[in-house]
């Protein structure tokens, strides 16, 4: 068995880098760029939040920079390339990974957790407004919500916002176990059809065996990852969804296709994909760009601590009078070095992208190198969101406001 990797944590966060197409040359903003992109990163998740763009748009953009959005629907719902499903959130994905996702589809909901077996006796209770929806997706589909009689004979009960709304409960479990799958959406709203209609055949219909499945999971991980320990590949891609992981990284290392390292400041097994390993070895073209708050790159926040020293949380639903930075924060990432916060804001009545904080971390230099790129990295966001101008805060220290911008 060969000896593990030795790698530094500047060579670890410069592989993790480059593996999310941050570093190095941007891929094209065409369809063909969106598709080298997505097929590395496999998920792109979906979040509501719009205060400057949403936030599978803004994974793409920190990655090509500027690009048609319609280009990745014309993805999404022409080609039928890829579909909306649950990742480690609800996410697009790729239609060609559709077996691996068949695996959580055929096994949901799980009996094995009070919540499982909560939904599967409401799901039998309301066996009506199952059939209900199924019978009319296969007459009448595509169809909205509102397409849906209530015909639940117990209703969702819930004290969150999916209280009493049974119909779109249903869709929600049904589309979870692969009966039914989002067909387009109307802004916010989606409109549902029944899976079959909506599938490329090419996408195949019978899902690996579960351990196949772990097996392909984990190499799309690792390869988007760079560097992971197996609690980091549990998180990412299809989460918490690798049953007998340990035992899959045993053979993927006994057959040469995954390799153990060590990363700097502790004592953790970490992986690398052979796929990736060249990286090691490329000259080091950083770039700097702002990131979604629910970027690949960061959403597993224990990793992100772990090798960037960064914590990272969200301040949206915190009262304001509690926020420390801001109500939508981007992190700045400079090189392999997360640097700071950046809290935005775009008025579109105005077509103003402004910039209500710039919170750099305290071994962030504000030289003319971090700070210009920081300030492209904000005009590029401008451009990309049509906002016709930039303005800083009054509470935007100096330095980190760019010369002739108001």
């Amino acid at each position: 068995m060969p000896s593990p990797l030795d790698l530094s944590l500047e060579s670890a966060r410069r592989l993790a880098v480059a593996c999310q197409h941050l570093a190095g040359p941007r891929p094209g903003g065409d369809p063909q760029g969106l598709r080298r992109v997505l097929r590395t990163l496999r998920c792109l998740q979906l979040d509501p939040v719009n205060v400057v763009a949403r936030s599978h748009l803004l994974v793409l953009w920190s990655r090509v920079g500027g690009y048609d959005p319609a280009d990745l629907d014309a993805l999404l719902w022409r080609e039928r390339w890829l579909f909306e499903y649950w990742a480690h959130a609800a996410s697009i994905v790729l239609a060609e990974d559709y077996p691996i996702h068949q695996v959580m589809m055929r096994g949901y909901p799980s009996a094995r957790s009070r919540y499982g077996q909560r939904v599967r006796d409401w799901l039998e209770a309301n066996a009506a407004l199952r059939d209900h929806v199924l019978d009319r997706l296969r007459r009448e589909g595509p169809l909205p919500a509102a397409g849906f009689d209530d015909l639940a004979a117990v209703p969702w009960e819930s004290s969150g916002w999916t209280g009493g709304r049974s119909v779109d409960r249903m869709l929600d479990f049904l589309w979870l176990q692969g009966h039914i799958m989002v067909a387009g959406r109307e802004g916010r709203r989606r409109r549902w059809d029944l899976a079959g209609n909506w599938l490329p055949e090419w996408a195949g219909t019978e899902p690996p065996p579960p351990e196949e499945a772990v097996a392909r999971a984990t190499g799309h991980a690792l390869r988007a990852l760079g560097v992971a320990r197996a609690a980091d590949i549990e998180r990412h891609f299809t989460r918490e969804r690798y049953p007998g992981l340990a035992g899959v990284l045993e053979r993927l290392e006994a057959a040469g296709q995954v390799v153990p390292a060590e990363v700097e400041g502790g004592a953790e097994r970490w992986y690398v994909h052979r796929d990736v390993l060249g990286l090691l070895e490329h000259t080091w073209e950083p770039r700097t760009t702002l990131l979604s708050p629910f970027d690949n790159l960061i959403c597993d926040r224990e990793r992100t601590e772990r090798l960037w020293g960064f914590a990272f949380r969200t301040e949206m639903y915190v009262p304001r009078h509690r926020r420390q930075y801001g109500h939508y924060i981007m992190p700045i990432l400079h090189g392999d070095r997360l640097i700071g916060r950046l809290v935005p804001r775009l008025d579109r009545r105005r077509g103003v992208l402004e910039v209500e904080g710039v919170f750099p971390e305290a071994d962030t230099p504000a030289d003319e190198a971090v700070t210009g790129a920081v300030g492209r990295a904000v005009a590029e966001l401008a451009a990309f969101t049509g906002a016709r101008e930039v303005a800083y805060g009054d509470g935007v220290a100096r330095p980190w406001r760019p010369a002739g911008v108001r």
